[in-house]
């Protein structure tokens, strides 16, 4: 569990007096809050108070322009490690970045996870952007204009200035929890794995347990009445789903955390569909020759969908949770009424209502591509 690590509040773009000076804290795993006052109007980057976690000193940068100060539709946040020269060693943390509207509800709402980052002299920092009308479209609620920057940091090693400090970080390394990084290796490994799925002409072998705790579809299919017809095949095949998808749904009952996508393992039909889909508003909305990244991005978007449908169909709510608030972070015009379809579809009324709003703030020229499009 996370241990405090102090608070910075930003006014008029600077950093009040009383919260200047450097927080402490012994843990190697902290989180520190950034309170911004009058988000709406800051104009500047600022920085939080020094604040220190398994042994290093942070710095928690906020931007609300972006990196590089020219752009009004995106907010970014930046974690930095400050080394001096007799740390030799990499500092290897996770981060993870969240954000929260009343910081008296500590509801946080999640941005980004990194895996294992090493910070050293040549690369000392973690960014991370989000748009500012994503924000403002999910849950958080910005109440009198305040936004609070959650910053949680869990140093992975430790960097001992002598000998005589080994056996301290061997110790504080082994508290680390790692359990799902072990059971990533169990799932990647497939050692001891007892049920094997074939998805796509793709065999995936797993672990019957591991299923079976974490969906109750698999509990019904792996231990319930179907379990002597799986025994008589020994192979389960899984229809009208993805290869890639399917791993993605198995990696995170593994891991408890949303995997990228695979991009060497994409079905070609969804690249095509989705290529074709830009030929057809290309006709509708001129808009020149489409960015390679906005058709990365709306590929993206089609294997989220399709997670969402495999995270429901199997009853892994956490997942399906978790697509649905991404879905809604990621609107377009290309996707809106493909999304609205799948909200209606799944029960998924969170999403469903940020398609409307979506919808409802287009001006007509929009309106007309969003009509256009298949869904």
């Amino acid at each position: 569990m996370s241990s405090f690590a102090g608070v910075s509040v930003v006014a008029n773009d600077e950093l009040c007096p009383d919260t200047q000076s450097t927080v402490r804290t012994s843990a190697d795993c902290g989180y520190h809050l950034l309170v911004v006052q009058d988000y709406s109007r800051a104009k500047k980057s600022i920085s939080s108070r020094p604040f220190m976690v398994g042994g290093h000193c942070w710095l928690l940068f906020y931007c609300p322009h972006g990196e590089n100060h020219t752009c009004a539709d995106v907010v970014s946040v930046r974690l930095s490690c400050i080394q001096d020269d007799s740390e030799k060693q990499p500092v290897e943390a996770k981060v993870v970045f969240s954000l929260i509207g009343q910081v008296e509800l500590q509801n946080p709402v999640y941005i980004a996870q990194s895996e294992a980052c090493s910070f050293d002299p040549c690369s000392q920092s973690i960014e991370q952007d989000f748009r500012r009308d994503a924000l403002e479209r999910s849950s958080v609620k910005l109440k009198d204009d305040y936004l609070t920057v959650r910053c949680d940091v869990m140093v992975c090693n430790t960097n001992p200035r002598d000998d005589d400090d080994d056996a301290a970080a061997t110790i504080t390394k082994a508290r680390l929890p790692n359990i799902c990084r072990d059971f990533n290796i169990l799932f990647k490994t497939e050692a001891g794995a007892d049920v094997t799925f074939e998805v796509g002409g793709n065999k995936l072998a797993t672990h019957r347990c591991v299923l079976a705790a974490r969906s109750k579809v698999f509990m019904a299919q792996l231990f319930g009445p179907m379990k002597e017809a799986t025994a008589q095949t020994g192979v389960i095949h899984i229809k009208d789903m993805e290869a890639s998808v399917f791993r993605a749904l198995l990696s995170f009952i593994y891991t408890d955390s949303l995997p990228s996508m695979e991009e060497d393992n994409m079905e070609e039909d969804n690249r095509q569909e989705v290529e074709a889909s830009e030929d057809e508003m290309s006709r509708v909305v001129e808009q020149g020759q489409e960015d390679e990244e906005v058709i990365e991005n709306e590929i993206w978007l089609q294997w989220l969908q399709n997670l969402l449908v495999a995270a429901d169909r199997y009853d892994v709510q956490r997942l399906k949770c978790i697509c649905e608030e991404q879905l809604s972070e990621h609107i377009s015009v290309r996707m809106v009424m493909s999304t609205l379809a799948l909200a209606e579809q799944h029960h998924c009324q969170g999403l469903k209502e940020a398609c409307f709003k979506f919808i409802q703030v287009q001006p007509p020229s929009c309106l007309q591509a969003v009509m256009a499009t298949d869904g």
